[in-house]
């Protein structure tokens, strides 16, 4: 299975035929933040949904304490490339509000139920990033 940078790196070259669809079929993309301290580009595979013409990614580190490093960089640099399957752009990303994260946690859950089990293990909370295609 794929994993971390070789992920990136297969689907990015097979535009998404190899990494889009992952354990059990789960849908995934490439979200590339700009690194808060380095400036570098920083590709993650991450577990997508759909909400309209928005996309949805998780923030939750598998339940760890800490956020993981690429919501620290876009909670700095919102501007953020985005890949899905052969398709490339650009996109802001944003949490989501209040009012709107307990429908859009729903949407993720129903594709990766884990992120139900991760909430519990910590006491932070887990946001639902909402990229919002820019172009």
């Amino acid at each position: 299975m794929l994993f971390g940078q070789e992920h990136v790196k297969r689907y990015v070259e097979t535009d998404g035929e190899e990494g889009h669809d992952w354990q059990n079929g789960v849908p995934v993309l490439i979200l590339t933040t700009t690194g808060r301290r380095s400036g570098e580009e920083r590709p993650t595979p991450l577990i997508y949904g759909r909400h309209g013409d928005d996309y949805l990614v998780v923030a939750s580190k598998g339940g760890a304490p800490e956020p993981p490093a690429w919501f620290l960089n876009l909670s700095e640099k919102p501007d953020v490339q985005v890949q899905v399957k052969a398709d490339r752009f650009s996109a802001r990303a944003r949490a989501a509000t209040a009012d709107e994260k307990p429908e859009l946690w729903r949407t993720m859950a129903e594709i990766w139920p884990a992120y139900d089990e991760y909430q519990t293990k910590t006491d932070r909370d887990i946001p639902v990033v909402v990229l919002e295609r820019s172009e």
